[in-house]
């Protein structure tokens, strides 16, 4: 079964909860909230990190093809971060 990004933070949230011995009906949405953004700007992050690496280091020599690379990644984060605000 594959699990959504809000799956995963609802898992983590109920989690958290246990943890700090909290019930299930304090704060879920916010706490799945905050922990499906955490999760999505360290995608996001990553992402930009691999196309910053992928432009200087992997394709020094062919700067162009690693620049397209760097774009077509950032184009593919826009979409991403739209699909996953209309999730909400």
């Amino acid at each position: 079964m594959v699990k959504s990004l809000r799956d995963r933070a609802d898992e983590a949230t109920r989690k958290v909860q246990e943890i700090m011995g909290v019930t299930p009906d304090k704060h879920p949405k916010e706490i799945a909230d905050a922990i499906e953004q955490t999760i999505i700007n360290a995608l996001l992050e990553e992402r930009e990190r691999c196309a910053s690496i992928a432009f200087d280091e992997c394709c020094e020599e062919d700067r162009d093809r690693a620049h397209k690379v760097a774009e077509e990644i950032r184009r593919i984060r826009t979409a991403l971060i739209a699909n996953l605000s209309s999730m909400r």
